[in-house]
């Protein structure tokens, strides 16, 4: 599977909730925000637990991908849900159709 395969199975699958989401992460991964590095897939779960928890209607309403780029094994993401976050990037190393690294930085205005 290709990268941009990976990437859009995984923008797909918030919709879908938790597991769905994190069946695209290899069991060594790593989610590195401004606040912490998430080591595997218990701590990635608990990242993505707090953010879907948080994450109401209104803000899936509000969000839009703003640019999406593909590069070999990486993918970037930018995406905003105002007012919520004003603007937030994405970016992801994608290795053998798992996510093997993932960035992620929000703004808020």
């Amino acid at each position: 599977m290709s990268t941009a395969a990976v990437f859009d199975r995984h923008l797909g699958a918030f919709a879908q909730g938790l597991d769905a989401v994190l069946a695209d992460y290899d069991a060594a991964a790593v989610v590195i925000t401004p606040d912490a590095v998430h080591h595997g897939t218990e701590e990635i779960r608990q990242f993505f637990a707090g953010f879907l928890a948080e994450a109401t209607p209104e803000f899936w309403a509000a969000f839009r991908v703003e640019t999406r780029q593909v590069a070999g094994e990486v993918a970037y993401l930018v995406w905003s849900a105002a007012p919520f976050v004003t603007r937030a990037t994405d970016t992801l190393l994608v290795r053998d159709d798992r996510i093997l690294v993932q960035t992620f930085t929000p703004f808020h205005g």
